[in-house]
């Protein structure tokens, strides 16, 4: 079990350095299973507005929005995964990205 506990710490810490691309990805992940579901949800509350109005949301949730929650969120999220230790690091990142990978697959987006 101690070697095992040891090949894990190792290979987590070579995560460390990814981090930044890391984040970004997982960020990236849930803007794009969630992305249709927040614009449905802004399609639902514009429905009967101008056009210009819609398309002017639109644009700004999708260009600017998604662009700085990832620019924002992505080093904070890196931030806190820097400090969970190296074993447990890789665990943490493979659990986000299966959580990421049921959760589209339950709901239909893969």
């Amino acid at each position: 079990m101690e070697h095992i506990i040891s090949v894990f710490h190792q290979v987590g810490s070579l995560l460390y350095p990814w981090l930044n691309e890391i984040s970004t990805a997982i960020i990236a992940c849930f803007l794009i299973v969630f992305g249709a579901d927040i614009n449905r949800l802004l399609s639902r509350k514009l429905i009967g507005r101008s056009f210009v109005l819609r398309t002017l949301v639109f644009v700004l949730i999708n260009a600017f929005g998604y662009g700085l929650l990832i620019v924002t969120a992505s080093p904070i999220l890196a931030n806190k995964m820097a400090q969970v230790s190296a074993h447990w690091l890789l665990f943490l990142i493979i659990g986000f990205f299966i959580f990421i990978g049921i959760w589209a697959q339950r709901h239909r987006k893969i």
